[in-house]
């Protein structure tokens, strides 16, 4: 009879600590726990950021960050609900017309892609890549955005004059090294740090080219169905990457020192990272007026995208971004004001 009194006390008490520790963890973490995706690229190092200085956590959301996932993974998780946010850029805009349910959110920087051919080749402008073979790194991703915007601006057809092939990031040098692309388009740092060996000249920066300079060159998309089921968790997540962009545009070197230690990017020179984030230019996208003039950029290259195929020539290009972008702040905001 003891032992049975002592079991159910201790069954008793194992299951009051279950629910504290439950009720504790629905307490901190009020906005639900998610994933969110992050590749070792310099450009998305604020999804990173936001859990390395506990700033989802501060938002009251539990966060845990997965690599090794695709465009096309990513893009499933958001229409499932399962990821609430990821940086992406106007790639999204042909999946989204098909269908895809997601929202524009904000900005997130300007400039984190290069196009580079090796210091010997004889291609010497845009002009020269029509009928070249191009390293991306994935199919339908942003780098191939870039060039595809980049050879369409001076009339080559990326779909039909442009042989696109894919591979890692981290192997897109070898593969201009073995000859088995003529150039290659890749994001930073695989991109500078090509660049730095000597052995390979930019044909195209995006920071500096006048086509995409000075404008978002990354978007933060959000799940259309959590924006819908749970918007104050966007909100959240929001809030979140607004403090982790305004800490790297104010604290770029600190902000290298922690990616690299914690193994978040894929280098481990933090100048070069240093330099990098600077050159992002994270101070201009950090707040609520700089999240709603994204949607500015949004509709410059959803134009350009329309010009080159990827996009119908006829499409309402305005209509088709006022129904992408929403403004969560003003969301969450209408929320509470009906309660």
């Amino acid at each position: 009879m003891k032992k049975t009194v002592v079991g159910s006390a201790l069954i008793i008490l194992l299951a009051v600590l279950l629910f504290s520790c439950s009720k504790k963890t629905t307490e901190q973490y009020p906005y639900g726990k998610y994933d969110i995706a992050y590749g070792g690229s310099a450009c998305g190092s604020p999804l990173s950021i936001g859990s390395l200085k506990g700033f989802y956590a501060e938002e009251g959301l539990d966060i845990t960050l997965v690599s090794g996932t695709t465009f096309e993974m990513n893009r499933n998780a958001l229409a499932a609900g399962s990821m609430p946010i990821i940086n992406g850029d106007f790639q999204f805009f042909p999946a989204i017309y098909n269908g895809i349910d997601v929202k524009l959110i904000a900005g997130l920087h300007e400039g984190c892609i290069k196009i580079l051919v090796p210091i010997e080749s004889d291609i010497l402008t845009v002009k020269d890549l029509k009928g070249k073979r191009i390293g991306v790194d994935e199919i339908g991703g942003t780098p191939m955005s870039v060039a595809s915007v980049a050879v369409g601006a001076v009339g080559i057809d990326p779909q039909t004059e442009i042989q696109w092939i894919p591979y890692p990031s981290d192997q897109e040098i070898q593969s201009l090294e073995k000859g088995e692309v003529d150039v290659i388009a890749a994001w930073d740092p695989f991109a500078t740090k090509a660049e730095q060996t000597g052995k390979y000249r930019v044909l195209v920066d995006i920071a500096k080219d006048p086509l995409f300079a000075g404008r978002n060159c990354c978007f933060l998309f959000a799940s259309g169905k959590l924006v819908k089921e749970n918007p104050a968790a966007i909100t959240a997540v929001l809030r979140a990457l607004n403090k982790a962009i305004e800490y790297e545009g104010l604290h770029p070197r600190e902000a290298a020192e922690l990616l690299v230690k914690e193994k978040k990017v894929a280098t481990d020179d933090v100048e070069l990272l240093t330099t990098l984030l600077t050159s992002f230019n994270y101070n201009n996208h950090h707040s609520v007026a700089a999240n709603a003039n994204a949607k500015g950029d949004a509709i410059y290259f959803a134009d350009w995208l329309t010009k080159i195929g990827y996009l119908p020539a006829d499409l309402d290009v305005n209509k088709f971004i006022d129904d992408l972008y929403v403004d969560v702040f003003a969301l969450e905001a209408a929320q509470k004001a009906k309660k």
